[in-house]
């Protein structure tokens, strides 16, 4: 495993990190998500990222229960606020943030969070409002730093701009090969203002595996086959995507790894991602994912992957 300094932050996170959306505490059964849990480890991944909305609440639970007997700085982990909770429990007020703050703990089982992310941007409150309770929370001790997750660069600007409070240190977009939109903007300005990417669904909820095949049904223990996890994948499963990714086999091929492999490489390619997030829902998978982080791939290889996926890209 290899390790990534996270913008202007003391935390060295691993370049694959093990996320928790509609799995943990939702799609995987729980002997399953502990022996993926574990098998992390095992591997040198240190970053978790969750959130307090991730299946209501039940994913940071899980994860504070699998994660109890371990020492606390052992693990870097990452949650977030913003979603919706309750009818009246949502958004990134001061009042949401530090009651949301306060549950999570709870969930988790610990005094601190090492990340703490506004899950999206909140138009509803100030963002002077939201910018000082994030800095109340981390001069309580209960977060090391603080993120955003899908914020445009004015929104980015505006909260640097902002006198006397504290610095976001990550963002958290989609980015993949089949998604690209934060190289246009986001991944300069962060560059300049000491904010790493820790990305999501690196490989498009899977599709970047080249499993899913053209014309047919998807494999039945598969992301997409599930009702639990297989919501959101709809966009990704068009035909003329899942063709062009099948044109990926023999590059990846040629470079001596997998597809999903490959496509994890290409994302870390990028000096200003620190960490790519996967799910797992059996231990298998982890290892498969980690050892992306070893591989060192001839950019004409990407390039070639780049010129089949350049017609079906989202975003």
């Amino acid at each position: 495993m290899k390790y990534r300094k996270l913008g202007a932050s003391d935390l060295n996170v691993s370049v694959i990190s093990l996320g928790s959306w509609l799995t943990f505490g939702v799609g995987v059964e729980a002997d399953k998500t502990r022996d993926s849990i574990d098998r992390a480890f095992d591997l040198g991944v240190n970053f978790i990222d969750t959130a307090n909305v991730y299946g209501q609440g039940a994913a940071e639970a899980v994860l504070g229960e699998m994660l109890a007997g371990r020492p606390r700085d052992s693990y870097i982990m990452a949650t977030k606020v913003f979603g919706v909770m309750s009818p009246e429990d949502k958004g990134l007020s001061r009042a949401q943030i530090i009651k949301q703050m306060d549950a999570s703990l709870q969930r988790l089982k610990t005094d601190y969070v090492d990340l703490y992310q506004c899950h999206r941007y909140d138009p509803e409150t100030p963002l002077e409002e939201t910018m000082e309770a994030l800095t109340e929370v981390v001069k309580a001790g209960k977060a090391r730093y603080i993120g955003f997750s899908e914020w445009t660069p004015a929104q980015i600007e505006a909260a640097a701009a902002i006198p006397g409070v504290e610095r976001f240190v990550s963002s958290q977009p989609q980015y993949s090969m089949l998604y690209r939109k934060p190289e246009a903007e986001v991944i300069p300005l962060s560059a300049k203002t000491g904010i790493s990417q820790i990305v999501w669904s690196p490989l498009a909820q899977g599709v970047l595996s080249g499993k899913y095949l053209p014309g047919a049904q998807p494999p039945v223990d598969s992301r997409a086959a599930s009702d639990d996890m297989g919501t959101y994948m709809a966009s990704w499963l068009k035909d003329d995507i899942l063709t062009a990714v099948q044109q990926l086999k023999p590059i990846a091929a040629e470079a001596g790894c997998t597809v999903a492999q490959f496509a994890l490489a290409w994302v870390l390619r990028e000096p200003n991602v620190a960490s790519a997030i996967v799910g797992a829902s059996r231990p298998q998978q982890m290892d498969d994912n980690a050892a992306a982080a070893d591989l060192v791939i001839d950019p004409a290889l990407f390039a070639r992957a780049e010129a089949a996926l350049a017609g079906v890209q989202q975003g």
